[in-house]
């Protein structure tokens, strides 16, 4: 497989482009994301069978079930890091190993109906505390020291929204 082949499998809707501000109106079609991707989620995987729960996305990665809890564990993180910079000024936040995270035991089950509750309660009070920000909390950031970088707020809800957005192409190009 040609490197831009397997490029186009890893990023179906290109990579993350970083952003430190964003306008109130991209704010709130970004919220918006946020709050409509559980269903979105839910509608795509509906119908699937526990043997398409069991399907990669692309060769060597994980399967849509894993992917979900990932999507899961990882978006729990994130709101639980934007809370955390919204409370303290610029706090260290813990570092996880999502590859680690998707080989545990929990992250093969095929039930991933956990996962999609998790999402749904997330996603809509994740939402709903976006909504209530004024434009100088935008500007809180938290540090993250295993990347040695800092990250506001605006380009936390940029790169879930597209995170979410990234998996959710996963799932809708497996053969």
């Amino acid at each position: 497989m040609k490197n831009d082949e397997i490029e186009k499998l890893k990023f179906p809707i290109g990579r993350f482009q970083w952003v430190n501000r964003l306008s109130p109106e991209k704010i709130k079609s970004l919220t918006e994301e946020i709050r409509s991707f559980p269903s979105k989620l839910e509608a795509e995987i509906k119908g699937y069978s526990q043997e398409d729960l069991k399907k990669r996305y692309r060769p060597g990665a994980w399967q849509i079930g894993q992917l979900i809890h990932h999507i899961a564990d990882s978006h729990l993180q994130s709101y639980m890091r934007f809370k955390l910079a919204l409370n303290q000024d610029t706090p260290k936040v813990l570092d996880y190993d999502q590859d680690r995270w998707a080989e545990m035991p929990d992250a093969f089950d095929t039930n991933v109906e956990s996962s999609l509750l998790i999402l749904r309660g997330i996603h809509h009070r994740w939402a709903k505390l976006i909504e209530t920000l004024d434009p100088h909390q935008w500007e809180r950031q938290y540090y993250h020291p295993a990347r040695d970088k800092y990250y506001p707020l605006a380009t936390v809800l940029a790169l879930y929204a597209w995170h979410g957005q990234h998996h959710l192409a996963h799932i809708k190009n497996t053969p």
